[in-house]
């Protein structure tokens, strides 16, 4: 029975089975890791029988596959919503480089490490996700090629920052795996690259000189 008194339908009744799979795949990628991510393990994690699991996803493999590009497409949809408002409010560069260090350290890149070498070594695995990795990337590039229209700047160099702030932030949450529990070490090169990427789009950075300026007026 739903929340609501009225009996589920097959349909959704299957829908809710398999979030609750590719759900507890995900929770398993980020918490044990690939290689202990088995499918006696999903099904328990998910609290559904070995049946069930079968019945909707034929193999470790393949719920493997559709859980991360279940997660990549709601990152995705999340990274278009950002954009729409980024847009609308005229948004600034450190905005977006928050925005993508906490993106990138809440679960998704930890689970993308998990899974990278999986995709490295397996081209049908490698094949199903890249179609949502290219609408990951094409989120990242409204937002960018937002900033470009307002300040002036080309678009191919604005790309250059994207992809350079990236490479930043993805060897910044690997280093936390063997230094973790610092945030004062990872917020103070945050800051030295926000700093770098306001130097990209002059207009911004003597609109941020100016406010600091007018604050220390105060």
């Amino acid at each position: 029975m739903s929340g609501t008194g009225k009996r589920r339908s097959q349909k959704e009744r299957s829908a809710e089975t398999s979030t609750r799979l590719m759900n507890a795949t995900i929770d398993l990628l980020h918490d044990r890791g690939l290689a202990r991510t088995t499918t006696p393990e999903i099904a328990r994690q998910a609290g559904v029988s070995r049946g069930a699991l079968t019945h909707h996803f034929t193999t470790r493999e393949a719920i493997i596959s559709v859980s991360v590009a279940d997660m990549l497409s709601q990152t995705t949809r999340d990274l278009h919503r950002f954009a729409e408002d980024f847009i609308a409010r005229g948004g600034s560069s450190d905005e977006i480089v928050d925005y993508i260090w906490q993106m990138m350290d809440d679960r998704l890149f930890y689970v993308t490490m998990e899974y990278l070498p999986e995709a490295r070594h397996n081209p049908d695995f490698r094949a199903e996700l890249i179609p949502t990795v290219r609408d990951f990337h094409a989120g990242l590039d409204a937002i960018w090629t937002a900033l470009a229209a307002r300040t002036g700047v080309d678009p191919d160099h604005t790309r250059i920052v994207m992809n350079a702030t990236m490479c930043l932030v993805r060897g910044m949450i690997s280093q936390t795996v063997l230094r973790p529990n610092d945030p004062a070490y990872y917020q103070e090169m945050l800051a030295f690259w926000k700093q770098q990427v306001r130097q990209q789009f002059p207009i911004e950075a003597a609109s941020s000189q100016e406010s600091r300026r007018k604050a220390g007026t105060r």
